[in-house]
Formats: structure tokens, sequence, C-alpha cells
């Protein structure tokens, strides 16, 4: 394609004997949005590294930037050929300031001036039309504000191709709102996007082209007015979705979990509920309303400075989360890659970690087929791809990782389930196979808690919703009766 900044043909690449992507050609113009959509372990997140230099595709594929054939691409030389990625799990400093990570890479001196470092940080996050105190550790940041520095800092570098991976996945709407205003800021400049995410809405929203991955195989490309939501969902997925009741039959029935005045400031204060036997239990709220911090508290993450929190109408003490544990209350964090997975351990380490005493000799060795056995298990009963025990996780595509963390709690035979956005970057049939199974775990007793700002997620499978604001729950209603305006109007004005 002549006008086209970025070129791949013939695309390959397998892991372990298992080709994972299979004769792909993809162009991406100059100054276009080019959605890229797929289920998990469709290929996609392996396309994005191998455009950035992280992997090397098969032999006798092609790569073009700017009409110039690539060999051997590595990260630096992408960057220096201006592509910058912005990936699901953002891969920043957490020990150095949001300016420190905005600007780091792009001054040649010796000595860097933090003065110059801050205005630049500052004019980028200006054009973002978003304010952030530059001098806080990114550490200390929430999930969607790294989201907002990564972005911010591929602005700052001038990069004329910009991959965005699920970008909106741990924002709010109004920060959505921002990043499609920052979109059509950079589509005006020149700037050609790669914009992949399973929220189909989403992509009509900002897309100019829509190409599909299946099983590692582009099977179509074409502008976005020739799709449908239902069209890009059967080519997809290539089959038809089985449909998954999520409404409790069940009568509520005894009271399961309980917070009584939970206070861990400055995060939430004074919480108090209940929730009951059979149903699902929706937390949801804008990003920094205090609900992560609230499960990570319950999970002993972090310490309360008072409240009381009961199982079965027992009082229970949590002092950290080995403890949670051995008490039935398990946690399905919201930042799998560094509060949920064991980076650099198989799949199968993965899933029978916590419960490893399940699988011991007795002479208090691990017994390795037994291992396999049980993660086979779960692979099997929520489609784990690829069917590989062994493979170490961060090989696994987002969802699949996700699903693996699920694996690990379902194993567990937890009391309370507390998850923290349980479908970010997770595709529509992964969804729906992921809600099938919370209902599911809601129906034989477990305490299932929803923490989501996917409000759709949260009105499909929530039997009861509460809404928290600025650290306080300041609505509660009933699915049936809520909609999304309502709930975001008191996540927004409580």
């Amino acid at each position: 394609m002549a006008d086209a900044i970025l070129q791949v043909e013939g695309l390959n690449k397998t892991f372990s004997g298992i080709r994972v992507l299979k004769d792909v050609n993809f162009a991406l113009k100059k100054g276009e949005v080019h959605a890229v959509v797929g289920e998990n372990g469709a290929g996609k997140s392996t396309m994005i590294k191998i455009i950035a230099g992280v992997e090397r595709p098969d032999e006798n594929s092609k790569l073009f930037v700017g009409g110039q054939l690539v060999t051997k691409m590595t990260a630096a030389k992408s960057i220096a050929m201006g592509i910058s990625v912005i990936y699901q799990d953002v891969s920043l400093f957490p020990n150095l300031t949001i300016a420190e990570n905005i600007t780091k890479g792009l001054f040649k001196d010796f000595i860097v001036s933090a003065k110059k470092s801050r205005e630049m940080a500052s004019r980028a996050l200006a054009e973002m039309g978003i304010t952030m105190n530059l001098n806080q550790k990114l550490g200390e940041v929430s999930v969607g504000g790294r989201q907002l520095v990564a972005i911010a800092r591929a602005i700052t570098f001038e990069s004329k191709i910009i991959v965005m991976d699920e970008p909106t996945a741990a924002l709010s709407s109004s920060e959505v709102e921002m990043l499609y205003n920052i979109i059509r800021v950079l589509k005006e400049s020149g700037v050609s996007i790669i914009y992949i995410s399973h929220k189909l809405d989403e992509v009509f929203s900002v897309a100019d082209s829509i190409s599909v991955l299946r099983d590692g195989e582009l099977v179509k490309t074409g502008p976005a007015s020739e799709f449908t939501q239902g069209k890009l969902i059967n080519l997809m997925v290539g089959r038809k979705l089985r449909f998954i009741p999520m409404r409790n039959d069940l009568p509520v029935g005894e009271a399961l979990f309980a917070v009584k005045r939970l206070t861990n400031e400055p995060h939430f204060r004074n919480l108090s509920f209940t929730a009951y036997k059979h149903e699902i239990l929706g937390l949801t709220g804008l990003v920094g309303a205090g609900r992560s911090e609230f499960a990570q508290t319950v999970f002993g993450m972090m310490e309360p400075q008072s409240g009381e929190v009961y199982i079965h109408g027992q009082r229970v003490e949590v002092r950290d989360p080995s403890d949670a544990i051995s008490k039935g209350i398990c946690y399905l964090p919201e930042d799998r890659r560094t509060q949920g997975l064991f980076q650099g351990h198989s799949m199968t380490n993965n899933i029978t970690i916590v419960t490893l005493h399940e699988i011991l000799s007795t002479a208090r060795l691990i017994q390795k087929k037994k291992e396999f056995s049980v993660a086979e298990s779960y692979i099997e009963r929520i489609s784990i791809r690829p069917n590989m025990p062994g493979i170490t996780v961060e090989n696994l595509s987002g969802g699949n990782q996700q699903k693996a963390l699920i694996s690990r709690w379902l194993n567990a035979k937890p009391k309370v389930l507390i998850v923290d956005e349980p479908t970010s970057g997770v595709d529509v049939g992964s969804k729906l196979e992921i809600h099938g199974l919370l209902r599911e775990l809601a129906t034989s007793g477990v305490c299932v808690i929803l923490v989501s700002s996917d409000l759709p997620e949260v009105l499909a499978i929530s039997d009861r919703i509460l809404v928290m604001r600025a650290g306080n729950i300041v609505h509660e209603a009933a699915t049936g009766d809520a909609t999304q305006e309502e709930i975001l109007e008191k996540g927004l004005m409580g």
C-alpha cells in the first residue's frame, strides 16, 4: 500500500511449535485510527510486540515503516523510528515521579533539569485536559492514572505511530472522553494510531478502519462503516455465543459477609454494608472513589484504621493476604501484572500456588502429576488458550492471564471472592464465560463482590449495586431499578 506508514506482509510467529500468527498482512495509513479486534489469544498482543521490536517474527516475515523494510527490529530501533506502544499493563517506572516518567529518555544531557522536565510534562497533560501532581511517585498512582501518564509520554515523544492496547480499561467515563479528544487532535496532526480494544462501542467511536484477527489469522479488514457490532462479534469468535442467564432466580439467603464502619483514610471511611447468599453485589464508582483500596484492605494488603469485618456473622481479623486466604477471603486484583501473577512461573504454578498443601506427598514434596492435573482441569473448564500448562504466564494474552488468576481462586474454594475489574481487557466471548463463572459461584453459596467501573457489566450481572464516591457509599439500588445514567450521576454528584 503506497500511502501506508506501517505495513506487515506475511507475518508469522511460532511459540514452542504453536503458530500464533499466520501470514498476517496489515497496513496502517498516515493519520488513521486503525482498530484491531479479536478474542484473547487471537494474536493481537504478539503482533504489537513484533512491531515494537520486543518479539522477533519467523523468517520471511516483512515489516515496513515509512516504506522502509526493517530487518531485525529492536525496541530501541522501534522508538527511534517514531513508534510508541502503550501496553495494556503499563510498563513505566513506579519509583520515579509522574514528570520523570513522562520525559524519561527525552533529554540527551547527562544532568536533567527537573524544572524543564516538569514543564514538558505539564504541557503534555494540559494538552490532554488533565492536571496531576507531577512530583508524585508513579507507584502511588491508580491504574487509570498510570495509563494517562503513558499516553502523555507518547505525546511528549512526538511519536508518528502510537499503539494503544486497551487504553480505556481503567479510565472513568470523563477520562474516556478526554482520550477521544486527544485521539482527534493526534489524527489532525498526522499521527497514526493502532487501537486495540474489546469494547466494540468504543471501536466504532474512534476507528476509521477495522481489522479482525481470529486464531492468529487476519479474517477481515476494511473501513469501519462496513461493520456492525454483530458482524464483528461473529468474525471474532467464529461461533454463536452461548447466552448465559445472569439473573439470580434463587431467593436471597443469609448474610455471608459484612463490614461495619470500616475506615482506611484517605481512601474510604465508615463503610457499612452486608452481602447475602446467592447474590452478586456490585461495587462501582469513578476511578479514585476508593473501591480498590476497600478490596485490598479486606484482603489484608492494607491496614484499616478502624472498623469490623464479618463472615457468616462471625467477626474476623485479617493480618495479611495469607491470613485472608486461610479465612476464605480471596481477591482478584485490578492490576494482574504487578499484584496477581507470579512472573517467570508457569500457568500451572500460578493456578496452584495457594493450594500447594493439597498436592504435597507424605515427604512434603509437590506431586507434579497431581499439580498438572489440577491446572489442566481449570484450563479446560474456562478455555484458557493455548492449552499448555507449562507455558510461562507472560506468554499468555491479557485475557488468558486473567482466566489463570480466576482459576487460582476457584481452586482455593473461597467463602468471599472480591473481583476487581474482572473482565478488563477481555474479549466478548471470554467476558460471558467469566460472568457465567461468577454467577455459578454465587449460586453455589460463595459471596461474590464485583468491583467494576464498567456500568453495562455491573448492571448485567449484579443483583444489587452500591455506588462509591470520594470514599463513601452514596447510593444503593437493585439492578432492575437502576440505569447507567442514574449510577453515573450518583458517582459524579453523590
